[in-house]
């Protein structure tokens, strides 16, 4: 009798969960093994900069399954337990207890790392960032204490942490490099409605700035200094200034890496048994023609279903469009699609950005590559549907209310 294949997880997230359940949903009865440095059963991250930052949901619900998911679907999970090495040759695995583990396919679902700030005073108390559930808590705990912040970064977790510092009544002050939050990915158009948003909460937005130093006294933040001299008193500052997807392990392996892991459409990387997915994963997408890597939750939801596939040796492909959304006060938004930096200020928008309540559509061609609904609810899969069709689209039919998604195509 023929030894059952073993499947070997390297990651403790939400990508890891779901290639778990992908395997045995697909009928995969080997052995599975899902391995995550973290001391916790694989989570969701989205609530960790919004309700459960807000203590609005409990923790038990940010879990992808409950604790005997695992032992009843045969996985053997092994939480608090790193992969630090992956020999291709011998098809083993080396774990931080010192294990050697072998694999017949291995998923990289590795994640990323949140950026750190390179300046003095980084290393203080008080200096957070938000990527785990801990981090998410030691947050949640200081906005229960301090009386105003300071977060580096107005991208989309700095701006979430803001709308959650300030529901705490904590006062905020957000410093931003660029001239705009989100500028690179929205376009000056869009990005200045959350500006405008924050603005109206009393958020101090500070654009065009650069951190000098976090200063302290007895090892604890209390303030921070910009570039310009200016100076702010403060009681923690949250760094959100992006990530670094995890790519160690794939390096040292001697897979090709290229801002992540690069793998196929099949998430198959340059190792024919090694497969990538979720925030580590650069992949081929064929829709788009190019090689992206998406740090959304999207992704980690359902790549590991396609890798679950190519894994079996199935004829599959990653082709969902990218999507992700977010809720700050009292705007909710779903982006879908993907608008490359050169194409961003090129914007259709129907509806009314004062109220906030429309669609944006960033064009490029002719064509629509992205689109985002803001307090404008059940249009996401025409908008995907109309980005699949790489139809070129009538810009006055577009913005118009009152035409229909499905009849926007230029004549």
């Amino acid at each position: 009798m023929s030894t059952p294949p073993t499947f070997v997880i390297a990651g403790g997230g939400l990508a890891a969960a779901k290639a778990a359940e992908a395997l045995r949903e697909q009928d995969f009865d080997g052995r599975v093994v899902l391995i995550g440095d973290e001391p916790h059963p694989p989570y969701e991250r989205p609530p960790l900069s919004k309700d459960y930052l807000q203590g609005k949901s409990e923790r038990g619900k940010i879990f992808v399954h409950d604790a005997g998911w695992y032992g009843e679907h045969d996985v053997d999970l092994r939480s608090g337990v790193a992969v630090t090495g992956v020999d291709p040759g011998s098809h083993q695995v080396t774990l931080s207890d010192g294990e050697r583990l072998g694999y017949d396919r291995l998923l990289l679902a590795t994640g990323a790392a949140p950026r750190r700030l390179a300046v003095p005073g980084a290393d203080l108390d008080g200096v957070l960032h938000l990527r785990t559930v801990d981090d998410s808590e030691r947050i949640r705990d200081a906005l229960a204490k301090v009386s105003r912040i300071a977060i580096v970064g107005a991208g989309w977790i700095g701006l979430e942490v803001a709308a959650a510092a300030r529901a705490a009544g904590v006062r905020v002050s957000v410093l931003e490099i660029e001239p705009q939050p989100l500028l690179r990915v929205l376009g000056s158009r869009i990005a200045s409605v959350f500006a405008d948003l924050h603005r109206g909460h009393d958020v101090d937005l500070r654009l065009g700035v650069r951190v000098a130093e976090i200063t302290g006294q007895d090892g604890q933040v209390r303030g921070v200094r910009l570039a310009d001299g200016d100076r702010l008193d403060v009681d923690a500052v949250v760094v959100g200034i992006g990530a670094v997807p995890n790519t160690g392990l794939a390096w040292s392996a001697g897979l090709a890496v290229d801002d992540g892991v690069r793998v196929g459409a099949d998430l198959r990387t340059s190792d024919p048994d090694i497969f990538a997915a979720g925030d580590v994963a650069s992949a081929y997408h064929p829709l788009l023609g190019a090689h992206i890597r998406v740090e959304h939750w999207a992704n980690a939801l359902n790549q590991p279903v396609v890798a679950a596939g190519a894994m079996l040796g199935r004829d599959v492909a990653y082709d969902r469009l990218p999507y992700f959304y977010t809720d700050q006060y009292d705007l909710g938004m779903e982006y879908s699609g993907h608008a490359s930096p050169g194409h961003v200020d090129d914007v259709v928008v129907r509806g009314d950005l004062a109220s906030r309540e429309f669609i944006a559509f960033w064009i490029a061609d002719g064509r629509v590559t992205a689109g985002m609904n803001v307090n404008v609810w059940g249009v996401a899969d025409q908008i995907q549907t109309l980005i699949r069709s790489g139809a070129r689209v009538d810009r006055d039919r577009l913005a118009d209310t009152g035409v229909p998604l499905s009849q926007v195509a230029a004549d």
